[in-house]
């Protein structure tokens, strides 16, 4: 399983496919807040981890071989002391590239996903979006990490799932851990959930959680879990139209 690991139980470096596990997150959170860019704190040690684990050997005088063994890790817990807990420069950069602004919708690259029985919401999301001129990716893919890859090589701006659930709920996923959360998931999410206030029957949350197509994901994501699939069926136009404002909310407040 991916989250036995803790740090500094085996070596760390590249490899294919990726080591995986919480070992992984841990570093690349002790890396981004010393200021090495590992991007987001997923969890999994791809060429930018190993990049910046590299650097950070090399700017303490140690072997840049890549290699996270015994040394590194007591020089990184012993730098590492005199950070602080602070977000990491992953989220840091995140919260900047929002700032910076994003295109209108109309020049937005956004992926719409499903999970079990919701093809006819995404479908119909899908639609909307491209009458207002933005680029959509629909995936009915049934693996999470399938759709985050083609989401990724999409290039997309963001990424909105559906996940069918057998009970009554409604709830704004995004990206979460504890060293690390994803600020524009967070403000999506926060937003899909407040418009979907207006749907009758639907008392909408939000929840930050790694969930894998959340993790593997590069840009801002949300998974709505609705349900059951009948109440998703019966409002698709009204639960469509509040992903529809939540998404030219979240992209005027980031320009």
């Amino acid at each position: 399983m991916e989250a036995t690991w803790k740090f500094g139980d085996r070596l760390l470096f590249l490899t294919s496919p990726n080591l995986r596990g919480d070992d992984v997150a841990e570093l690349q959170s002790r890396l981004g807040r010393l200021g090495f860019d590992c991007g987001r704190v997923d969890g999994i040690l791809g060429p930018r981890t190993a990049r910046a684990l590299a650097d950070f050997q090399s700017n303490c005088g140690l072997n840049a071989d890549g290699v996270c063994g015994t040394d590194t890790v007591r020089s990184i817990i012993r730098v590492s002391g005199h950070t602080g807990d602070g977000p990491g420069v992953g989220a840091v950069r995140e919260r900047q590239r929002l700032l910076e602004g994003l295109p209108s919708l109309a020049n937005c690259r956004i992926v719409v996903g499903q999970f079990g029985g919701l093809s006819g919401l995404a479908r119909l999301l899908s639609r909307e979006l491209r009458q207002r001129g933005a680029q959509v990716m629909p995936l009915d893919e049934p693996d999470a990490v399938a759709q985050a890859i083609a989401a990724n090589h999409f290039g997309a701006h963001a990424y909105v799932g559906f996940e069918a659930s057998s009970d009554t709920v409604a709830v704004a996923h995004f990206y979460k851990v504890p060293t690390f959360e994803s600020v524009g998931g967070r403000a999506l999410a926060q937003l899909i959930a407040q418009e979907l206030q207006a749907v009758d029957g639907l008392e909408p949350t939000v929840a930050g959680m790694r969930l894998p197509v959340l993790r593997e994901t590069r840009m801002p994501a949300v998974l709505l879990s609705i349900g059951p699939v009948r109440v998703a069926t019966d409002t698709a136009p009204q639960l469509t139209a509040a992903v529809l404002r939540a998404l030219e909310l979240w992209i005027l407040r980031a320009s």
